[in-house]
């Protein structure tokens, strides 16, 4: 049986897609102000934070996009 997306499911798939890039660029953001300023400094720490939210909007985007939704039409 093939399984065929909506075209929500494939905009969904896409944002997911960008949140896991965003979730990179924030990790690499951190790391970077990590080695350069302080461990304690409030900046690196809300790109942390941004980082476990991308990454669980992600995850949560990505299973919305995969999950195979049966046709309720009425026919």
């Amino acid at each position: 049986m093939v399984h065929k997306r909506g075209i929500g499911q494939k905009i969904v798939f896409v944002i997911a897609l960008g949140s896991y890039l965003m979730a990179l660029v924030c990790a690499v953001i951190s790391a970077y102000l990590y080695i350069e300023a302080a461990p304690h400094d409030p900046i690196m720490a809300a790109f942390a934070a941004s980082v476990v939210f991308f990454v669980g909007s992600g995850i949560v985007l990505h299973m919305m996009a995969r999950t195979d939704l049966p046709d309720l039409r009425i026919k």
